[in-house]
C-alpha cells in the first residue's frame, strides 16, 4: 500500500443485517476471566474493552458469556440471565461501544468441557476418558437449548450490546455436536452430519427470532478440530453452506479444540495466518461476512487477507494483548509490529496464563509482564481462580 492509498483494513463493512463495522480489524474472543465470580462484569473488565475500543479496532468479542451458571469454562465467565446485574452489563456495553466500536458478547456452553469444580459436564454423549469424564445431556435437556440461546442474546440486545457470536468452535458445545469424536448419538442429533448440525441451525434460527432482523449475529466456526476423527474441513466447508442459508451476519473462522492434551491453535508455530486458504474455500461456499481468527502478526498479512478476498474481517488475540493500541498504528499505515515474547520451557498452561493475566495488567493500567513472569502469572492464575470457584459455588442455583 502507498502513502496515498487508503488501508483495505479501513474500509466500513456493510453486514447482511444492515448494521456497519466501521473497519475490517476485530478482537477475537478471548476468556478474560475477569468476571466476578458470580458472573458478572467487574470494572477492570469495563475498563479494558473501552481500552481496546479506544484503540481504534471496529469489533471486540466477549468470550463465553453462559446463559445459566450451570456449564461455565471457566469461574470468570460472565452469566447473562434473569438474576444478573444487567446495570453492570449496559455499562460494558456503553464502554465497548466508545469512539463507534461494537462490542458482541460471545454465547457460549461448554458441554463437556465445563469446569468440573463448578459444574456437572455433560456433552452429546457420555465420556470416559483420561482427562475428560462427562454424561450425556438428555434429550429434553438439548431441545431445550435454542430457546436458553435466544434469551439471552435478547438480554444482550436489551443491554445494548451491538450484536452476539455463537460459539461453535474450540471444543464447546455446538462444536461437540458437530464432531464424531464428541458425538456418539443414535438419535436425530448423532450420526450424520446433517443431524450432528441439527442443533446448531435450531440456535440460530431461534437467536435470530428473538432478536429480530436489524441485531447482527455471528458464529465461530472450527475450519478443522486437529484431532483425528474429529471434525474436519471437508465437514466444515459443508456447514459453511448450510450457514450460507441461515439468518447469520457473519462466520469466525477458527480451528483446534481444549480437548485435553490437544494443542491450541494459539500455540501453533509458524509466521502465517492458520486457516486463511480454508477461508478462500469457504469463500466458494458463501456469501456471508467471513472472518478469520488466528495467526495475524504483521500489517501486510492482515491487509493482504482483505485484499485478496478471503477474509472480510482480520481477527486478533494475542497481538491485542500484546498492544491495544494496534489497530489504530495499522489504520494509520505504520509498520510497527507487536512484539510476541518468547518463553523458555513453560509449564503447560503457563502461556495461557501470561496472556490472560497480561490482560488484567492492561485493564488495571499496570505494567506489562515480562516473559519469565510466566511461573508468577499462572500463580495469579490459578489463585485467583481459586478465589472465584468460592464464590461461584456460593450463588443460588
Amino acid at each position: 500500500m502507498s502513502d496515498t492509498e487508503t488501508s483495505p483494513l479501513d474500509q466500513p463493512l456493510v453486514l447482511p443485517c444492515g448494521e456497519t463495522l466501521k473497519n475490517r480489524i476485530a478482537k477475537s474472543a478471548m476468556s478474560d476471566s475477569l468476571g466476578d465470580g458470580a458472573g458478572n462484569p467487574t470494572d477492570d473488565q469495563i475498563r479494558l474493552y473501552e481500552r481496546w475500543a479506544q484503540g481504534g479496532l471496529a469489533l471486540s468479542i466477549i468470550g463465553e458469556v453462559q446463559g445459566t451458571p450451570h456449564f461455565a469454562e471457566k469461574p470468570g465467565n460472565l452469566v447473562l440471565d434473569g438474576r444478573s446485574n444487567l446495570n453492570r452489563f449496559e455499562r460494558l456495553a456503553r464502554a465497548g461501544a466508545t469512539a463507534g466500536a461494537r462490542l458482541w458478547l460471545q454465547l457460549g456452553h461448554a458441554g463437556a468441557l465445563a469446569d468440573a469444580p463448578i459444574s456437572t459436564p455433560k456433552g452429546p454423549s457420555a465420556l470416559d476418558l483420561p482427562g475428560l469424564k462427562c454424561g450425556a445431556l438428555p434429550l429434553d435437556e438439548i431441545r431445550a437449548l435454542p430457546a436458553e440461546f435466544a434469551r439471552t442474546a435478547a438480554l444482550a440486545k436489551q443491554a445494548g450490546f451491538g450484536g452476539v457470536e455463537l460459539h461453535a468452535a474450540h471444543g464447546f458445545l455446538l462444536n461437540q455436536f458437530l464432531s464424531p469424536l464428541f458425538n456418539r448419538r443414535e438419535d436425530s442429533y448423532g450420526g450424520s452430519l446433517r443431524n450432528r448440525m441439527r442443533l446448531m441451525l435450531d440456535v440460530i434460527g431461534a437467536v435470530r427470532r428473538a432478536v429480530g432482523p436489524g441485531f447482527p449475529i455471528g458464529i465461530k466456526l472450527n475450519a478443522t478440530d486437529q484431532l483425528e476423527g474429529g471434525f474436519a474441513e471437508a465437514e466444515s466447508l459443508a456447514v459453511v453452506a448450510e450457514l450460507d442459508k441461515t439468518g447469520i451476519d457473519l462466520i469466525d473462522i477458527s480451528g483446534g479444540t481444549y480437548f485435553p492434551g490437544a494443542a491450541s491453535s494459539s500455540d501453533r508455530s509458524g509466521s502465517g495466518p492458520y486457516f486463511l486458504e480454508f477461508a478462500g474455500r469457504a469463500r466458494t461456499r458463501t456469501d456471508k461476512a467471513l472472518m478469520v481468527t488466528g495467526g495475524f502478526k504483521t500489517l501486510a498479512q492482515a491487509e493482504n487477507a482483505v485484499a485478496g478476498g478471503q477474509v472480510d474481517v482480520v481477527g486478533l488475540a494475542r497481538a491485542l494483548v500484546i498492544d491495544p493500541e494496534l489497530p489504530s498504528h495499522w489504520l494509520a499505515g505504520r509498520r510497527g509490529e507487536p512484539k510476541f515474547p518468547r518463553f523458555t520451557d513453560p509449564p503447560e498452561g503457563g502461556v495461557t496464563a501470561w496472556y490472560t493475566m497480561q490482560i488484567t495488567r492492561h485493564a488495571r493500567g499496570d505494567a506489562a509482564l515480562a516473559p519469565n513472569d510466566v511461573t508468577e502469572a499462572m500463580a495469579a492464575y490459578e489463585s485467583r481462580d481459586a478465589d472465584r470457584r468460592r464464590i461461584w459455588r456460593s450463588r443460588p442455583n
